[in-house]
């Protein structure tokens, strides 16, 4: 794993706020807008979720249990579960922490939560990043798998998961990567801006689940430098900072700890 260094100043809106990326207007004409866009296209394509993963695999079940062991996971720990989702990151969770364990799933959309509740059996809450529903330094781990860039402020989610966390406790973030080379970045372009959405509405028949893989790659492509997240975790309390490309032009991840 890699440390950056000094970070660039973060981007801040008018009330202070560190955004993951910019305004898309694309998609919404002004950023108070964004959350309620992002809700409601994640409410409306929830159903979709799952066939959309198994076109672009998204790491598998297999590789988010490999990658939570190795950044400190283990049998009896608590877990919170950040954006949730279809439950992806949870049941790789579950099967590390044991019967001893437990493992807790948070998510703004119900769309999403009615999901997660087909293949997830453990306590579900709808909720945002930025202001969890659960007391302070209770969770031994936080995890958050391809959802940062959907959050309306980094600091003060990252502020969230630290408080949340037990004294000791770890943060595990999994997120899209887009390399910084020109051919690498046109490569990994082509595939998510063009070859992904295509075959989601070939596969689902539905435009707003392409509008969705649209909005993902938009938002990858957009998103701020790994320096300014881990600047905005540090800044929210977090020690052993530290950001790893996984897969070029796929995956890469953060993981800090609360002292």
């Amino acid at each position: 794993m890699t440390s950056p260094g000094p970070s660039p100043e973060p981007p801040r809106r008018p009330d202070g706020a560190v955004p993951p990326h910019p305004t898309l207007d694309r998609y919404y004409g002004e950023d108070a807008k964004r959350s309620r866009y992002v809700l409601r296209l994640f409410d409306r394509t929830a159903r979709h979720y799952n066939t959309i993963e198994k076109i672009f695999g998204n790491g598998g079940l297999w590789y988010r249990r490999f990658s939570l062991r190795r950044a400190g996971l283990r049998s009896g720990m608590r877990v919170l579960d950040v954006a949730i989702g279809t439950a992806a990151v949870a049941r790789g969770a579950v099967r590390l922490v044991g019967p001893g364990g437990c493992v807790v799933g948070v998510d703004p959309s119900s769309g999403m939560l009615r999901e997660a509740r087909r293949v997830f059996r453990g306590p579900l809450a709808r909720g945002v990043a930025q202001a969890l529903p659960f007391k302070a330094d209770f969770f031994d781990f936080v995890t958050m798998g391809i959802a940062l860039r959907h959050v309306s402020d980094l600091v003060r989610a990252f502020s969230e998961y630290h408080r949340v966390l037990a004294p000791g406790g770890r943060v595990w973030i999994l997120e899209g990567h887009v390399p910084k080379s020109s051919l690498g970045h046109a490569a990994t372009r082509f595939v998510w801006a063009r070859i992904i959405p295509g075959l989601t509405l070939l596969f689902t028949r539905d435009r707003e689940a392409k509008e969705l893989m649209d909005y993902y790659w938009d938002t990858v492509e957009q998103c701020v430098p790994p320096e300014t997240i881990v600047e905005a975790m540090r800044k929210a309390g977090f020690e052993d900072v530290r950001f790893e490309v996984v897969v070029p032009g796929a995956f890469c991840e953060y993981t800090g700890r609360k002292a």
